[in-house]
């Protein structure tokens, strides 16, 4: 056994994940949570656990000092850092090994030295590793960088040579655009990371992002664990991975791993990393950048090599040598993960929060999650619910498997990003293996709003829709036979729900909320035989029947069977490809402009805090006007005034955190304006 006792300076799934391992290895495990997570799952799990400060991550998982003093404290033997907050700073790295804690990831130098997209690129040149053709030099003259850039050649990408997230980027195709376009790239690196030095590197069209997972001990042993995929992007952030790549041959495989262990090598890398490589078309790579770290898509790594790389990682922190030599890795079969998001694809990938009041994940696959049915998914943090990873004996089976696991999903709470998967998985740039890193972004309209519907076929939306109906009408029948059951007269006609008339067939008007508007139907007929009447047209369903959360009927001559993932207070319905949610309405809908409170304030669309108000009471407005910028999941939201007017009250300022649909800002009534 490595150690007695780690603590993990982490949260959420990868806390989770970790605490896992180490349970199975009879290690202790401590967390460390703050205010927003002291109900959370990492804390929970873990064997002990200490608060560290408030909800920002400035003022709790960022702490280092406050995390090391717990740590002496509970008597851990060493940090596992997860990934993110605190996993790849070097000067935390470095107050760890100081304390006489052994840090579960590299060394501080070997993070250091990535530290710099210049330096890393000039070292890994001088190592023997592919590199962009480009220019890394200080000087930053203008006419310096044009001739640079005109002898790199177009197209070109300018990147700010410290920072990431995107930011700092720019694609120049021709010289005539690249001194606008220099100039634009340094004002946003200097206002983002307060540095405003480039590089230059040639651009690759229609990229391949390939990863091979590396792995060194303090003994000089250095291998690779083969590569994963990462094209499918969006804003450079991932959103599918999958080992092996369907692109990469034996050969590339075989080159590419040579090149990850010669750069870990060149930065006498220790423990588990990630050599980031771009690939063009043609098979050509060169190296982008080492995550010096656990990355995210591990799982995918683990399923196909059957290793515990978190174990790994505690063996070679604890100074053992890596348990297997290059020619003893084995893979087997094929694995891909996704994320599931909370966050509304259909308004901009808008984070969400708020309680999982319903949370089915599937079974027979992996799931890595750091919540469960109950939990809040906070503002604070990332709206991560869980990562599904699936493996199979080849790529088909594991996104036939992987569409199966998704169609078993159901998130009630905050939206989700599961319609969005499901459309990507079934995708055949996703299906043919040939999307690269921007497809995402240039054809995001095939993935996301009502065009985009999984599908896309009308009848089978039509199905779902009325197999939808006919699940509320049957869990509304179960319910009144219960209740009917607990009468005093259980056996009385006048507690049939069969939907008989003296003289005639009762007509039923039901309306449901589905897809944002309003969906009215009329219904006749009862005990697993109806007729609905929706969209004009009138659907005849006959041997309805709801068993172990399949409804099986025939609709209009033809048998349908549907998964149906929630019949409670609101109807969820699966056919394999798409799903379908409808909640009842009241029939009664008020006329428009009844109500009239929603043109009369301005309300918080989620949970956040207040940045700034920039009106007070007595102030005029006008329609469209920002009068209040709030900040919720690393998003700054702008609210503006849906109608001219004047300010009748202003209920936050600058700092308050509001919860969802709070009044911010109240205007006064149209007719006293």
């Amino acid at each position: 056994m490595p150690f007695d006792k780690i603590l993990i300076a982490n949260r959420g799934e990868i806390a989770c994940r970790v605490i896992r391992t180490c349970r199975a290895l009879g290690i202790r495990t401590v967390a460390v949570y703050s205010e927003a997570d002291a109900d959370a799952q990492h804390v929970r799990q873990a064997d002990e656990a200490y608060p560290i400060g408030g909800p920002q991550p400035a003022d709790s998982y960022l702490r280092g000092d406050v995390i090391l003093e717990v740590a002496r404290t509970a008597g851990a033997q060493a940090i596992h850092p997860g990934y993110g907050f605190l996993s790849e700073n070097a000067d935390f790295a470095e107050a760890v090994e100081a304390a006489g804690i052994a840090f579960i990831g590299p060394k501080a130098a070997s993070m250091r030295k990535m530290g710099s997209k210049a330096g890393a690129k000039d070292l890994m040149a001088a190592a023997g590793v592919p590199v962009v053709p480009g220019y890394t030099g200080e000087d930053q003259d203008p006419a310096r960088l044009q001739a640079e850039a005109d002898r790199v050649g177009y197209p070109l990408m300018i990147k700010a040579a410290h920072g990431g997230g995107g930011k700092g980027m720019r694609i120049v195709r021709q010289a005539a655009e690249f001194a606008a376009a220099l100039e634009s790239c340094q004002r946003e690196a200097r206002n983002a990371f307060g540095r405003d030095r480039v590089l230059l590197e040639r651009y690759i069209e229609q990229p391949r992002h390939i990863e091979i997972q590396v792995f060194g001990d303090a003994h000089g042993n250095v291998i690779h664990l083969g590569e994963r995929e990462c094209s499918a992007q969006r804003r450079y952030q991932k959103v599918l991975e999958e080992s092996p790549s369907p692109f990469v041959s034996p050969e590339l495989r075989e080159r590419m791993g040579e090149a990850a262990v010669l750069a870990a090598r060149a930065i006498d890398y220790v423990n588990a990393g990630t050599v980031e490589f771009i690939v063009a078309p043609d098979g050509g790579f060169w190296f982008m950048e080492i995550n010096t770290r656990l990355q995210v898509e591990h799982p995918v790594t683990e399923c196909v090599t059957g290793l515990d790389l978190v174990a790994w990682q505690l063996q070679v922190a604890a100074g053992q040598p890596l348990p297997l030599a290059q020619d003893q890795v084995r893979h087997d079969g094929h694995a891909i993960e996704v994320r599931l998001y909370a966050e509304d694809p259909d308004a901009g990938f808008l984070p969400g929060s708020g309680r999982l009041q319903r949370l089915r994940l599937p079974g027979k696959v992996r799931i890595d999650s750091g919540v469960v049915e109950g939990d809040e998914v906070t503002i604070f943090y990332d709206p991560m619910i869980a990562k599904l990873i699936v493996h199979d004996a080849d790529r088909p089976r594991a996104l036939a498997r992987l569409r199966g696991a998704l169609a078993q999903c159901a998130v009630v709470g905050p939206k989700s990003n599961i319609g969005f998967l499901e459309r990507l998985v079934r995708h055949p740039a996703v299906v043919e293996a040939t999307i690269d890193t921007g497809y995402l972004d240039r054809h995001l309209d095939e993935f996301t709003g009502a065009s985009a519907e999984a599908g896309g076929d009308p009848a089978a939306e039509t199905t779902r829709r009325v197999g939808a109906v006919v699940v509320h009408l049957l869990a509304a029948a179960r319910a009144a036979r219960h209740c009917n059951a607990a009468s005093g007269d259980p056996q009385s006609p006048w507690t049939a729900g069969d939907g008989w008339r003296l003289d005639g067939p009762a007509i039923r008007h039901l309306a449901f909320e589905h897809d944002g508007g309003r969906l009215e139907v009329a219904v006749s007929g009862g005990a697993g035989r109806w007729r609905i009447a929706l969209d004009g047209a009138t659907h005849e369903v006959e041997g309805a029947r709801l068993d172990d959360g399949v409804l099986s009927a025939r609709i209009d001559g033809h048998g349908v069977r549907l998964q149906v993932l929630d019949a409670g207070a609101r109807v969820l319905v699966h056919d394999g490809v798409a799903r379908l949610l409808l909640q009842p309405r009241p029939l009664y809908q008020p006329p428009a402009g009844a109500a009239g409170a929603g043109a009369d304030s301005v309300l918080a669309p989620m949970p956040g805090r207040v940045v700034v108000a920039r009106v007070a009471a007595g102030d005029a407005v006008v329609e469209g006007q920002e009068l209040m910028v709030i900040e919720a999941m690393k998003m700054e939201l702008s609210l503006k005034a849906p109608r001219g007017g004047t300010v009748a009250e202003v209920r936050a300022v600058a700092g308050d955190f509001v919860e969802a649909d709070a009044v911010l800002v109240a205007l006064e009534k149209a007719e006293a304006a």
